[in-house]
């Protein structure tokens, strides 16, 4: 509704604008064409001048955070210039910018409520993502998800000794021995805390 009252109140003003006739003839040559080149040129700059003035009439187009404004939404954020877009790039989500961009960074407010400082010259895009009901959306049946490229998830207690640590046992237990046992991988090592499962980093 923004962008089309927007452009209704740009084209309103735009008839105001006193332009002289231009007539028109029947065979048009060259000569036609560049007499019209200056009046087309003129409407352009006028008519970007005036979508310039409402940023809800730029929705979609992509600018540095220089060239916005404090408060404006915006998404598909780059980290750095020329990386290409980082954040705010999930269905529905959109990031925010706290701070008038007047210095070399930004201070952005992203969608897991971080405020990061981002360089003015990194491109972002003006709205939101669209499809907002993207994680409401409920499976209708377990063939869907595998039509997603999901496949089943097992779980180790449902398992055998043989295929998991946590298989086997009288019902469902995990734990084995005296002092008990933790939640591992199929490997065997520890999935909680903060056990280091990489690979170790070579001392200098």
């Amino acid at each position: 509704m923004a962008l089309v009252r927007a452009r209704a109140a740009s084209s309103a003003l735009w008839k105001r604008f006193p332009f002289p006739p231009v007539a028109s003839p029947s065979h048009r040559n060259l000569s036609s064409v560049a007499k019209d080149l200056p009046q087309h040129a003129l409407r352009e700059s006028t008519m970007n001048q005036i979508f310039g003035l409402d940023i809800s009439s730029q929705i979609g187009s992509s600018m540095p955070l220089s060239a916005m404004r404090i408060g404006t939404i915006i998404h598909n954020i780059e980290m750095r210039p020329g990386q290409g877009g980082k954040f705010a790039r999930s269905a529905g989500t959109s990031a925010k910018i706290l701070k008038e961009p007047t210095s070399r960074y930004v201070l952005v407010k992203l969608p897991s409520g971080v405020q990061k400082l981002i360089d003015t010259k990194c491109q972002a895009t003006i709205g939101a993502v669209a499809n907002a009901g993207h994680g409401a959306k409920k499976l209708r049946k377990a063939g869907q998800s595998r039509w997603l490229g999901i496949r089943p998830k097992v779980r180790g207690v449902a398992m055998n000794p043989v295929d998991h640590p946590h298989g086997g046992g009288e019902g469902k237990s995990k734990s084995g021995g005296s002092h008990g046992r933790g939640s591992l991988t199929p490997w065997g090592k520890p999935t909680k805390c903060g056990y280091k499962t990489g690979p170790l980093k070579r001392r200098k």
